[in-house]
């Protein structure tokens, strides 16, 4: 007779032939995504007059509020390499990606509670699906920054090619993030609205909407924040600045580091989320 070793959970599992398994099942559930993806869009913009036209209103809203801060002399944003609303407008488009996901992923296991509580699949698969939405919203986005490149008669670098590999770490850091939160909102409602009010607080210390600053406590805060590098590089991709690639490759290596250890953790303890939500 076949002795089968015994595990009190299957996911807690060491060594490499779990990983090999994490990858299968992300492979096995790609459909499962793609229908929670749907089911999610659907959803969102069922009932909504405007539908996926508040993916662009919004950042209009808040690129015309620093327009007219800097217009009034209220803020000092920095002279900009492009016309200011077109800079405010790239920065911006990079940051929703992870202000977006933030929000979202977070809301995702609650949101899902009464599907979690009777079926038994993968969780990952709805976190996964809500990132999915933002990565959706982040096209509609762009098309509005090549439109908007058109109007101000302004070229596009040729560095634009790499933007699509660029980009996936930012877009693994936020699903790190995005795991933990999702779980640690299951256990306490509260972090959905400290999720919100951190990521409007925290725009103001990313350039997003200013030149970086070089100089006092901004500065130093634009200098080691990991977002700044994200920000900044992608845009310079963009505009064709300066590339600081070994501060980005850095910031690169860390995020990818914390998704692993952050999946890996969202694997183990994936099993027991049902009886939370």
């Amino acid at each position: 007779m076949k002795m089968v070793q015994y595990y009190p959970c299957k996911n807690a599992r060491r060594g490499l032939e779990v990983w090999v398994e994490m990858f299968h099942e992300l492979i096995s559930i790609k459909e499962l995504i793609w229908r929670l993806f749907i089911r999610n869009l659907k959803g969102k913009y069922k009932q909504s007059l405007l539908g996926v036209t508040w993916a662009v209103i919004m950042p209009f809203v808040v690129i015309g509020s620093f327009v007219f801060l800097r217009s009034a002399g209220v803020m000092d944003l920095g002279e900009t390499p492009v016309p200011y609303p077109l800079y405010a407008l790239v920065g911006l488009t990079f940051w929703q990606i992870f202000a977006t996901s933030m929000v979202v992923l977070t809301n995702s296991m609650v949101s899902s509670g009464n599907v979690i509580s009777k079926i038994n699949f993968p969780k990952k698969a709805i976190v996964i699906a809500s990132l999915a939405e933002v990565i959706f919203e982040f096209v509609i986005k762009i098309i509005l920054v090549v439109i908007a490149f058109l109007i101000y008669q302004e070229s596009i670098s040729w560095y634009i090619v790499f933007l699509p590999i660029a980009i996936i770490p930012l877009f693994l850091f936020s699903l790190a993030l995005g795991y933990q939160l999702a779980l640690l909102n299951a256990i306490i409602r509260d972090v959905a609205n400290i999720v919100t009010i951190g990521t409007t607080f925290l725009l103001f210390l990313v350039p997003v909407l200013y030149v970086p600053k070089k100089t006092g406590l901004i500065g130093l805060i634009n200098e080691i924040n990991p977002l700044s590098n994200f920000v900044c590089f992608l845009r310079n991709l963009v505009f064709g600045g300066e590339l600081l690639i070994e501060n980005y490759l850095i910031t690169s290596v860390i995020s990818i580091l914390i998704f692993l250890i952050s999946w890996r953790v969202f694997h183990i303890i994936e099993p027991k989320i049902a009886e939370k939500v």
